[in-house]
């Protein structure tokens, strides 16, 4: 008894593992798979420092340096691609602007002090591969776009638009400050996650 049962165990692993086995080698049972999260055909990229279309003034100053830090510090903590300098050669280069960073008063104490506040980062994006010139990052359309008339020049690359939400509540010692980081910071995890493969 316990052998045939042994033996129909076996038999249903077989059922299991035989359709699952892929061309590329690669396992996939029930939805889930071996294959790598990040193309296995990208090495390396490059990351120059974001620009940053928002208002110059205290509160934005400097937040390029520090969301291409945190974008570097995850893509070399996350996947296996590595960063390389501008002045080597790259197989892709993730582009990136900080288009918005605004502070919305969500609710005031009986004092009419702050109580609770957000903090909203949008940023765009184009990662394009530098070997064949094609963009990675391309949004996903429902429809073909309309052609183009003939001699037109070709338009500007699609960027992809990315918002990070922080909240911050001051009487628990949270700050904008905090906030910003917690943005900054959420926003590098998405950017990376996005960076999976397909776009």
């Amino acid at each position: 008894m316990f052998h045939q049962m042994r033996w129909l165990a076996l038999v249903a692993l077989a059922c299991f593992a035989l359709p699952s086995c892929q061309d590329d080698g690669h396992f996939c049972v029930l939805g889930y798979t071996t294959k790598p999260n990040y193309d296995p055909n990208i090495h390396t990229i490059h990351v120059p420092i974001f620009e940053n279309n928002t208002q110059s003034d205290s509160i934005t100053r400097g937040m390029e340096f520090q969301l291409t830090e945190a974008v570097v510090r995850d893509i070399n903590l996350m996947t296996p691609f590595r960063v390389v300098s501008m002045s080597e050669p790259a197989d892709t280069e993730l582009k990136g602007t900080i288009v918005n960073y605004t502070k919305t008063i969500i609710n005031r104490n009986q004092l009419n002090e702050i109580r609770e506040a957000e903090n909203d980062l949008v940023v765009e994006l184009i990662w394009r591969d530098l070997r064949t010139g094609e963009i990675l990052s391309r949004p996903r359309r429902l429809t073909p776009p309309p052609p183009l008339p003939e001699g037109a020049p070709p338009p500007p690359p699609p960027s992809v638009q990315v918002i990070s939400i922080a909240n911050f509540i001051p009487e628990i010692g949270q700050s904008a400050t905090s906030a910003r980081k917690v943005a900054i910071d959420r926003m590098a995890v998405q950017i990376v996650s996005m960076m999976e493969t397909p776009w």
